[in-house]
């Protein structure tokens, strides 16, 4: 297809993503709900099909691993039959169902003179373009949020789970045309092509969302005029302090490793304080490696391993000098980069100079060292005695999220319902005779504005 035919395919599907927000935006919130459910009981009765689909997609997938074309890690992403991903994925779609509508509320309210009220109320973004690599649930995640928060979305998947989502988008659209919402209302594309034409098209797109790699994440910055919130790399980091406990330690360091090494919020870099060194160290060590953790250790971290007698069994398998970059690499998998530090302000500085700002987390029994770890770490989550793998939208409540920002603005951490929204300002007068700028001033005659904050929970005049 010629470049002039993509940008006129992509202008349509945006085209028709914005004339469906903008005609969505009277439908009342009970239809939005009305939609989620219709989406879960479409996929439930897809399920067979959709799972088949699944499999084929891995199987393409096994053979660009096999050729070293593809990371196993994106491979353990995408199979949607895995564990409780499935349950999982329907579950977020009703939970999204049941949180409160993040439309309408009142942010702010100020009388600013009698009978004239200003209103700061939530409201959708608009139209997002949303870009994400190998995890097909990621189609219903991000319809179920966008739904729900009154935006359009058009959805661009990889095409390693091409087949898979494709069918959970047919689910989408078949549960969307049992409703008054436009079947444009989300719409996916398949090609970069399409992407590229769509990343020009500021007058139709009003947020544009990658959840993927560092380098996906940056190419979409470098290429558009549209907002872009996105995360880069998931750099996560777990802080032994020195009044770290030390079942709590290897608890939380094996879990936040293990339970899932290919996500973005699973640890990359342990900091071990250096009085730790002989004592809690070698004990998490040993529970690592019993995991089958290959562990990449500065000289103190590797010297303290050296001395133990007996020395683990995989020991040489899996104990490794680290080099420098070692502390700036996202693994994904069972990998975990370790350096010992003199103290928490040395850790902390660590961590902001060498982390993505995603999750970190500090292991101790002292409040102030707690307190100082979270007000001194610049990241989007910042824990105490928490394994890192909590940082997630469904775990916090969210239902479930487009994914982790670690931006500042306009969002950060897990982004579920209120990332989605802006908000806008509505001024009513109730006078007989409305009200005018130019009857305000300093001048002899002139009103002054009250200012008088409003208690207020809806506008009045819309409801």
């Amino acid at each position: 297809m010629s470049d002039t035919n993509n940008i006129s395919a992509a202008e349509a599907v945006a085209k028709a993503a914005k004339e469906a927000f903008e005609a969505s935006q009277l439908i009342p919130a009970e239809e939005r709900v009305k939609a989620l459910y219709e989406i879960r009981k479409e996929l439930e009765g897809a399920k067979k099909e959709i799972l088949a689909a699944n499999r084929r997609d891995l199987e393409a997938a096994q053979l660009e691993v096999d050729a070293d074309r593809m990371s196993s890690s994106m491979l353990k992403r995408l199979d949607l039959g895995k564990d409780d991903k499935w349950d999982s994925m329907l579950q977020g779609v009703t939970d999204v169902a049941g949180l409160p509508d993040p439309n309408g509320v009142v942010t702010y309210a100020n009388e600013l003179d009698d009978e004239l009220e200003l209103y700061r109320v939530s409201c959708p973004i608009g139209v997002l373009l949303v870009i994400f690599e190998a995890r097909p649930e990621v189609v219903i995640n991000i319809a179920a949020l966008a739904i729900k928060s009154g935006n359009a979305a058009i959805l661009k998947g990889g095409h390693e789970s091409n087949q898979t989502s494709q069918l959970l988008s047919k689910a989408i659209q078949t549960a969307l045309s049992r409703t008054s919402i436009p079947s444009s209302y989300i719409q996916t594309i398949q090609t970069r092509a399409e992407v590229s034409a769509l990343l020009s098209l500021d007058q139709y797109i009003d947020l544009v969302i990658p959840r993927g790699s560092n380098s996906l994440v940056r190419s979409i910055k470098n290429n558009t005029r549209i907002p872009v919130m996105g995360h880069a790399d998931g750099l996560c980091s777990v802080y032994l302090d020195e009044a770290a406990d030390l079942d709590k330690a290897v608890r939380i360091v094996l879990d936040s490793k293990t339970n899932y090494p290919a996500a973005c919020n699973a640890v990359e870099t342990l900091i071990v304080h250096e009085s730790l060194l002989s004592t809690v160290w070698p004990a998490v060590a040993k529970a690592l490696l019993a995991a089958d953790v290959q562990l990449l250790c500065d000289a103190p971290t590797l010297s303290a391993l050296s001395s133990l007698s007996p020395a683990p069994a995989n020991f040489s398998t899996h104990v490794h000098p680290s080099t420098p970059d070692a502390y700036t690499i996202e693994h994904l998998n069972l990998t975990l980069s370790v350096i010992a530090m003199p103290s928490l302000a040395e850790a902390i500085r660590f961590i902001n100079a060498h982390s993505s700002h995603h999750t970190d987390s500090i292991v101790t029994e002292d409040p102030a060292a707690a307190s100082m770890f979270c007000r001194g770490v610049d990241s989007a989550g910042t824990f105490v005695n928490v394994s890192t793998r909590f940082a997630d939208g469904f775990r916090y409540g969210f239902g479930t999220e487009v994914g982790i920002s670690t931006g500042r603005i306009h969002a950060r951490g897990p982004v579920g319902l209120e990332g989605l929204v802006t908000y806008k300002y509505m001024l009513k007068s109730r006078g007989d005779k409305g009200h005018i700028v130019g009857e305000f001033g300093i001048g002899e005659g002139k009103k002054k504005y009250k200012h008088k904050r409003i208690d207020a929970h809806s506008v009045p005049f819309l409801s």
